[in-house]
């Protein structure tokens, strides 16, 4: 499931190599933190993901007069992918679905976005990690 994240992202993205960040895949984006949220949300509908929900984190400090540089998290999977890694290890319903965090770090007037994801695989739920993996195949 994390395979399909990460190509069906990142080809949205056409961002250079990611890199690790406390066991997260963070990859830097050209655009802003709409911007990059935007073509992420895309990407997964393109794919036939079900969009559960996208929560601006900016706006909900703002609605309590506080101040936050953007930052968005798109929450999104499909039952074919997670419904067998759930059946395996309902653990899996802590990571499931999966969710992508944009959020813009630049402290200057070019915003510079980040988005990020992750899943812990769980040694004997291999085959569903692979079958979930090869839906990105499809």
């Amino acid at each position: 499931m994390s395979r399909l994240a990460t190509i069906a992202l990142s080809m949205a993205l056409l961002v250079p190599p990611a890199y690790a960040m406390d066991g997260m895949i963070v990859l830097p984006s050209a655009h802003s933190t709409p911007a990059t949220m935007d073509r992420l949300e895309a990407a997964a509908k393109a794919r036939d993901l079900k969009v559960f929900a996208r929560i601006d984190h900016a706006a909900g400090a703002r609605s309590i007069g506080q101040t936050l540089r953007p930052t968005e998290l798109l929450i999104f999977g499909h039952p074919k992918g997670g419904t067998p890694l759930l059946q395996c290890a309902q653990r899996y319903g802590l990571e499931l679905p999966l969710r992508v965090l944009a959020w813009e770090a630049g402290r200057t007037h070019r915003a510079r976005a980040g988005w990020v994801t992750r899943i812990r695989p769980v040694t004997r739920c291999v085959r569903p990690v692979q079958n979930a993996r090869s839906l990105s195949r499809n």
